[in-house]
């Protein structure tokens, strides 16, 4: 019983997370500014992780695919994570 609530609870934190990325990655798309305090949230939780992995991809553009890598990065850690405690 504790190792599916310990389950569930990691799941839904990186889930949580991976949709403050889409939503920040989206939100600017139909109009919302980033002075939006909705928009000053996602900034503020996501940018810390955003910006190193920003840092080394090269540069592509209008196209910014730090939001992809992150989640596939943070899939990947959750995958692990579940791995070694399960």
């Amino acid at each position: 019983m504790v190792a599916f609530v310990l389950y569930r609870l990691i799941h839904t934190l990186f889930a949580l997370y991976t949709f403050a990325i889409i939503a920040r990655a989206l939100l600017p798309v139909f109009g919302l500014s980033y002075a939006h305090p909705v928009m000053r949230f996602l900034y503020t939780i996501t940018e810390p992780l955003l910006a190193p992995i920003r840092r080394r991809l090269p540069y592509v553009g209008p196209v910014d695919f730090s939001p992809l890598v992150l989640i596939l990065l943070l899939w990947l850690a959750e995958q692990m994570l579940i791995w070694l405690l399960f």
